[in-house]
């Protein structure tokens, strides 16, 4: 992690003008762009102060607007001002793009905005890959816009076509995988039609029929001490009624009292390793809509690298909108080098780095000279080299002589 920072500090000295940088960081690498299949996600980082920045208004004119401000947190903290990150990888997990916006900013307007920035790259197709988040009447419409072509998972037990048509619609799955299953549904006819493909993962569904049936042994001795009780309705009731582990398989008896709803049990057994994308793209195959998706799931790792690895674009303890733009994208610059590595070495960067870090700089005074020599280079860290184009240092480095008085004495 010591040679991405050093690598990133040079990059920040070299070009003293952060406009630029930023400038060039989201341009020039369209050139390592040859596919186009680009997925798009946002995510929230959040800073560890009471209040936003002053009203957008009064920086009117300005370069950089105020960032910091209360939002939909995608982590759970709304009280605390943030800032929405997005970005875009291809297929490989290699990031392309990235924004930094308003921490208040709607997700219909960030997807115009990611649309509209990456059309200027005229690609073939940029296809957008979504999770449940992103599922949205206004983010659908903004999506199909000019041609667009999505795909998003659907939040399964809020949207009425799921449980009424998508799930109980007879029908053979097509295997994709060992460990996925798809199912093509059409709902509805002509221009209002939707598509969505139902997947199963039969191994998941199993840990979920496991887990459910340790779940109904909980409840029931939940049940049963609740039944021992001689008030006719005990706080402990209200409680078991609004447990959101257990409330989803209750239902109230002529008391007032918590039971068990095999109908509920049943319908949840509906739900058991499945999950269901939407897509408007007639030229792709069920499979190739369901991979895709999984294929989104890329981007969430790097959210996840940026997030709670060494490269720590979070907690941010920068105030001025141009120094958090410029710690996100040497963020990001980071994460470009690591996956480069990755996708060359055919390894994870944890091991790379590990290799890496073998190689080091040793300073030591011998008859009066300072001397800098590098350590040995092993085979593997020789091979690591070779792989990622960079040349092996010289083994002497650099050599001080004594000052002539001490020489002479």
């Amino acid at each position: 992690m010591a040679t991405v920072e050093r690598m990133l500090q040079h990059v920040s000295e070299s070009i003293p003008d952060i406009h630029t940088f930023h400038r060039l960081l989201d341009t020039s690498i369209v050139d390592i762009v040859d596919q186009d299949l680009i997925i798009p996600d946002t995510t929230t980082a959040y800073f560890e102060i009471d209040e936003p920045d002053e009203d957008a208004q009064e920086f009117a004119g300005r370069l950089y607007a105020p960032l910091r401000r209360r939002g939909h947190s995608k982590e759970g903290r709304d009280n605390q001002p943030q800032v929405i990150i997005a970005l875009a990888v291809t297929r490989d997990g290699m990031p392309v793009r990235s924004w930094v916006l308003p921490g208040d900013t709607a997700d219909v307007t960030t997807v115009a905005r990611i649309k509209d920035d990456l059309r200027a790259w005229r690609l073939g197709r940029c296809l957008f890959v979504g999770d449940a988040g992103m599922y949205s009447a206004e983010n659908l419409a903004e999506l199909s816009r000019g041609l667009g072509r999505y795909i998003l998972a659907v939040p399964m037990r809020r949207v009425r076509d799921i449980e009424a048509a998508v799930l109980t619609r007879p029908g053979r799955y097509k295997q994709v995988a060992d460990n996925l299953q798809v199912k093509e549904v059409w709902v509805g006819d002509g221009e209002r039609r939707k598509r969505y493909v139902l997947c199963l993962n039969p191994q998941e569904a199993e840990r979920e029929r496991t887990r459910r049936q340790q779940l109904l042994v909980e409840l029931d001795a939940e049940l049963a001490r609740l039944e021992q009780r001689e008030d006719d309705h005990p706080k402990a009731a209200c409680a078991l009624m609004a447990s959101r582990r257990y409330g989803r398989y209750l239902s109230a008896d002529w008391r007032g009292r918590p039971q068990l709803d095999a109908a509920k049990v049943k319908a949840a057994e509906k739900f058991d390793g499945k999950f269901v994308v939407i897509s408007n793209d007639d030229t792709l195959s069920a499979e190739d809509i369901a991979l895709g998706y999984k294929a989104g799931w890329i981007i969430e790792s790097c959210f996840r690298r940026l997030k709670q690895t060494g490269l720590q674009v979070r907690p941010m303890f920068h105030w001025t909108p141009r120094r958090i733009e410029a710690h996100v994208k040497l963020c990001v610059l980071a994460l470009q080098i690591q996956r480069a590595a990755e996708i060359r070495c055919q390894l994870p960067w944890a091991r790379i780095a590990h290799t890496l870090g073998a190689l080091k700089a040793v300073r030591y005074r011998c008859e009066g000279r300072a001397i800098v020599q590098r350590t040995k280079i092993s085979a593997e860290l020789s091979a690591t080299l070779k792989t990622l184009g960079i040349s092996a240092p010289k083994q002497l480095l650099a050599v001080e002589e004594p000052p002539p008085a001490a020489a002479a004495a």
